[in-house]
């Protein structure tokens, strides 16, 4: 099938194109630097240059590639580190989440596109009360902290706009927190707060997180073009959800970082917000049980644990040299 990946060259892009054409597929990437396109090329796909806020040129876009499918990876998170303002730090992507997905459906509609796969996200987002592992019946949270309400809304933006879709068909993918070589959990940015203790276990760290290496969120979408279903959501996480108080001090032992330093919710309240302490002892993880049934996918790397000694050698090794 002729595939256009938007946000091609963004942590999942830069592995799911490569995938996609593996598959047999041919695939046109997009970005919004032209500098960028030569990555593309480089992976053996079609560059072109698009913003995915700007609607005539994503029209135009779509209309050129004659996709039959369209998978909306378009984010804006590659420098976001003040997570203090959450909403703030998010803007941009959360403008790609509402009118950014409102374009590309309009342009898919217009193209005569059969499926549309879009991303987000598995985690704080569901509700805080219940069972700590969620799937993708339960509800998201019907009050969040303040500081996250914007980027929940365009989640339910994106989410309704997508698996409200007949035509085309639309499917969207929760995936969980990304990690990999130089990306989300063990970034250069994430990597260096570590080790310089400036990320704190908050409270009794209860929270539940659910990771995803981004090679296996990759392959989960090739497998939701075969065979996701339309309408549905799948969460696209790992095997074994973790607690912050057990995978927090674990990420910075393999990173040779000092075991994080411990403060009290009423504290992390006063200088982190609260937020942050919802994040790090409340909130709920995911299961993948439904993607692994419907979507016959398993994840390469079931446990985060196995996962981030993978990265995180490399990371230290890099370092070290």
């Amino acid at each position: 099938m002729r595939i256009l990946v938007a946000g091609a060259t963004g942590a999942v892009g830069l592995q799911l194109v490569p995938q996609l054409i593996a598959a047999g597929h041919s695939v046109v990437g997009t970005t919004r630097t032209p500098a960028k396109a030569a990555i593309i090329k480089r992976m053996g796909a079609e560059p072109a240059i698009a913003n995915g806020l700007d609607a005539p040129a994503i029209l135009d876009t779509v209309i050129a590639a004659r996709p039959d499918i369209i998978i909306d990876q378009m984010t804006d998170l590659a420098n976001v580190t003040d997570i203090r303002h959450f909403d703030r730090a998010f803007a941009t992507t959360n403008r790609l989440r509402t009118e950014g997905t409102d374009f590309l459906l309009a342009a898919a509609r217009e193209a005569g596109v059969k499926r549309f796969i879009a991303q987000s996200f598995c985690g704080w987002t569901y509700g805080r009360g219940g069972e700590q592992v969620k799937t993708e019946a339960d509800a998201l949270d019907p009050d969040p902290p303040e500081e996250l309400h914007r980027t929940l809304q365009a989640i339910r933006h994106l989410e309704d706009a997508v698996t409200g879709s007949a035509n085309p068909e639309g499917i969207v993918l929760r995936y969980g927190s990304f990690y990999g070589p130089d990306t989300g959990m063990l970034s250069r940015a994430m990597i260096d707060q570590l080790r310089r203790r400036r990320v704190p276990l908050i409270g009794g760290g209860g929270g539940q997180w659910s990771f995803i290496h981004v090679d296996d969120a990759a392959a989960a979408t090739v497998a939701a073009v075969e065979r996701g279903k339309s309408g549905a959501i799948y969460n696209i996480v790992d095997d074994e959800p973790a607690q912050v108080s057990e995978w927090l001090p674990a990420l910075a032992a393999l990173l040779g970082a000092r075991p994080p330093i411990r403060v009290p919710a009423w504290l992390g309240r006063l200088f982190a917000g609260e937020h942050l302490v919802s994040m790090m002892t409340e909130v709920g993880a995911g299961s993948n049980a439904k993607a692994r049934q419907e979507l016959g996918w398993r994840p390469a790397h079931p446990s985060w644990r196995q996962g981030f000694a993978e990265v995180a050698s490399r990371a230290t090794t890099q370092h070290a040299a």
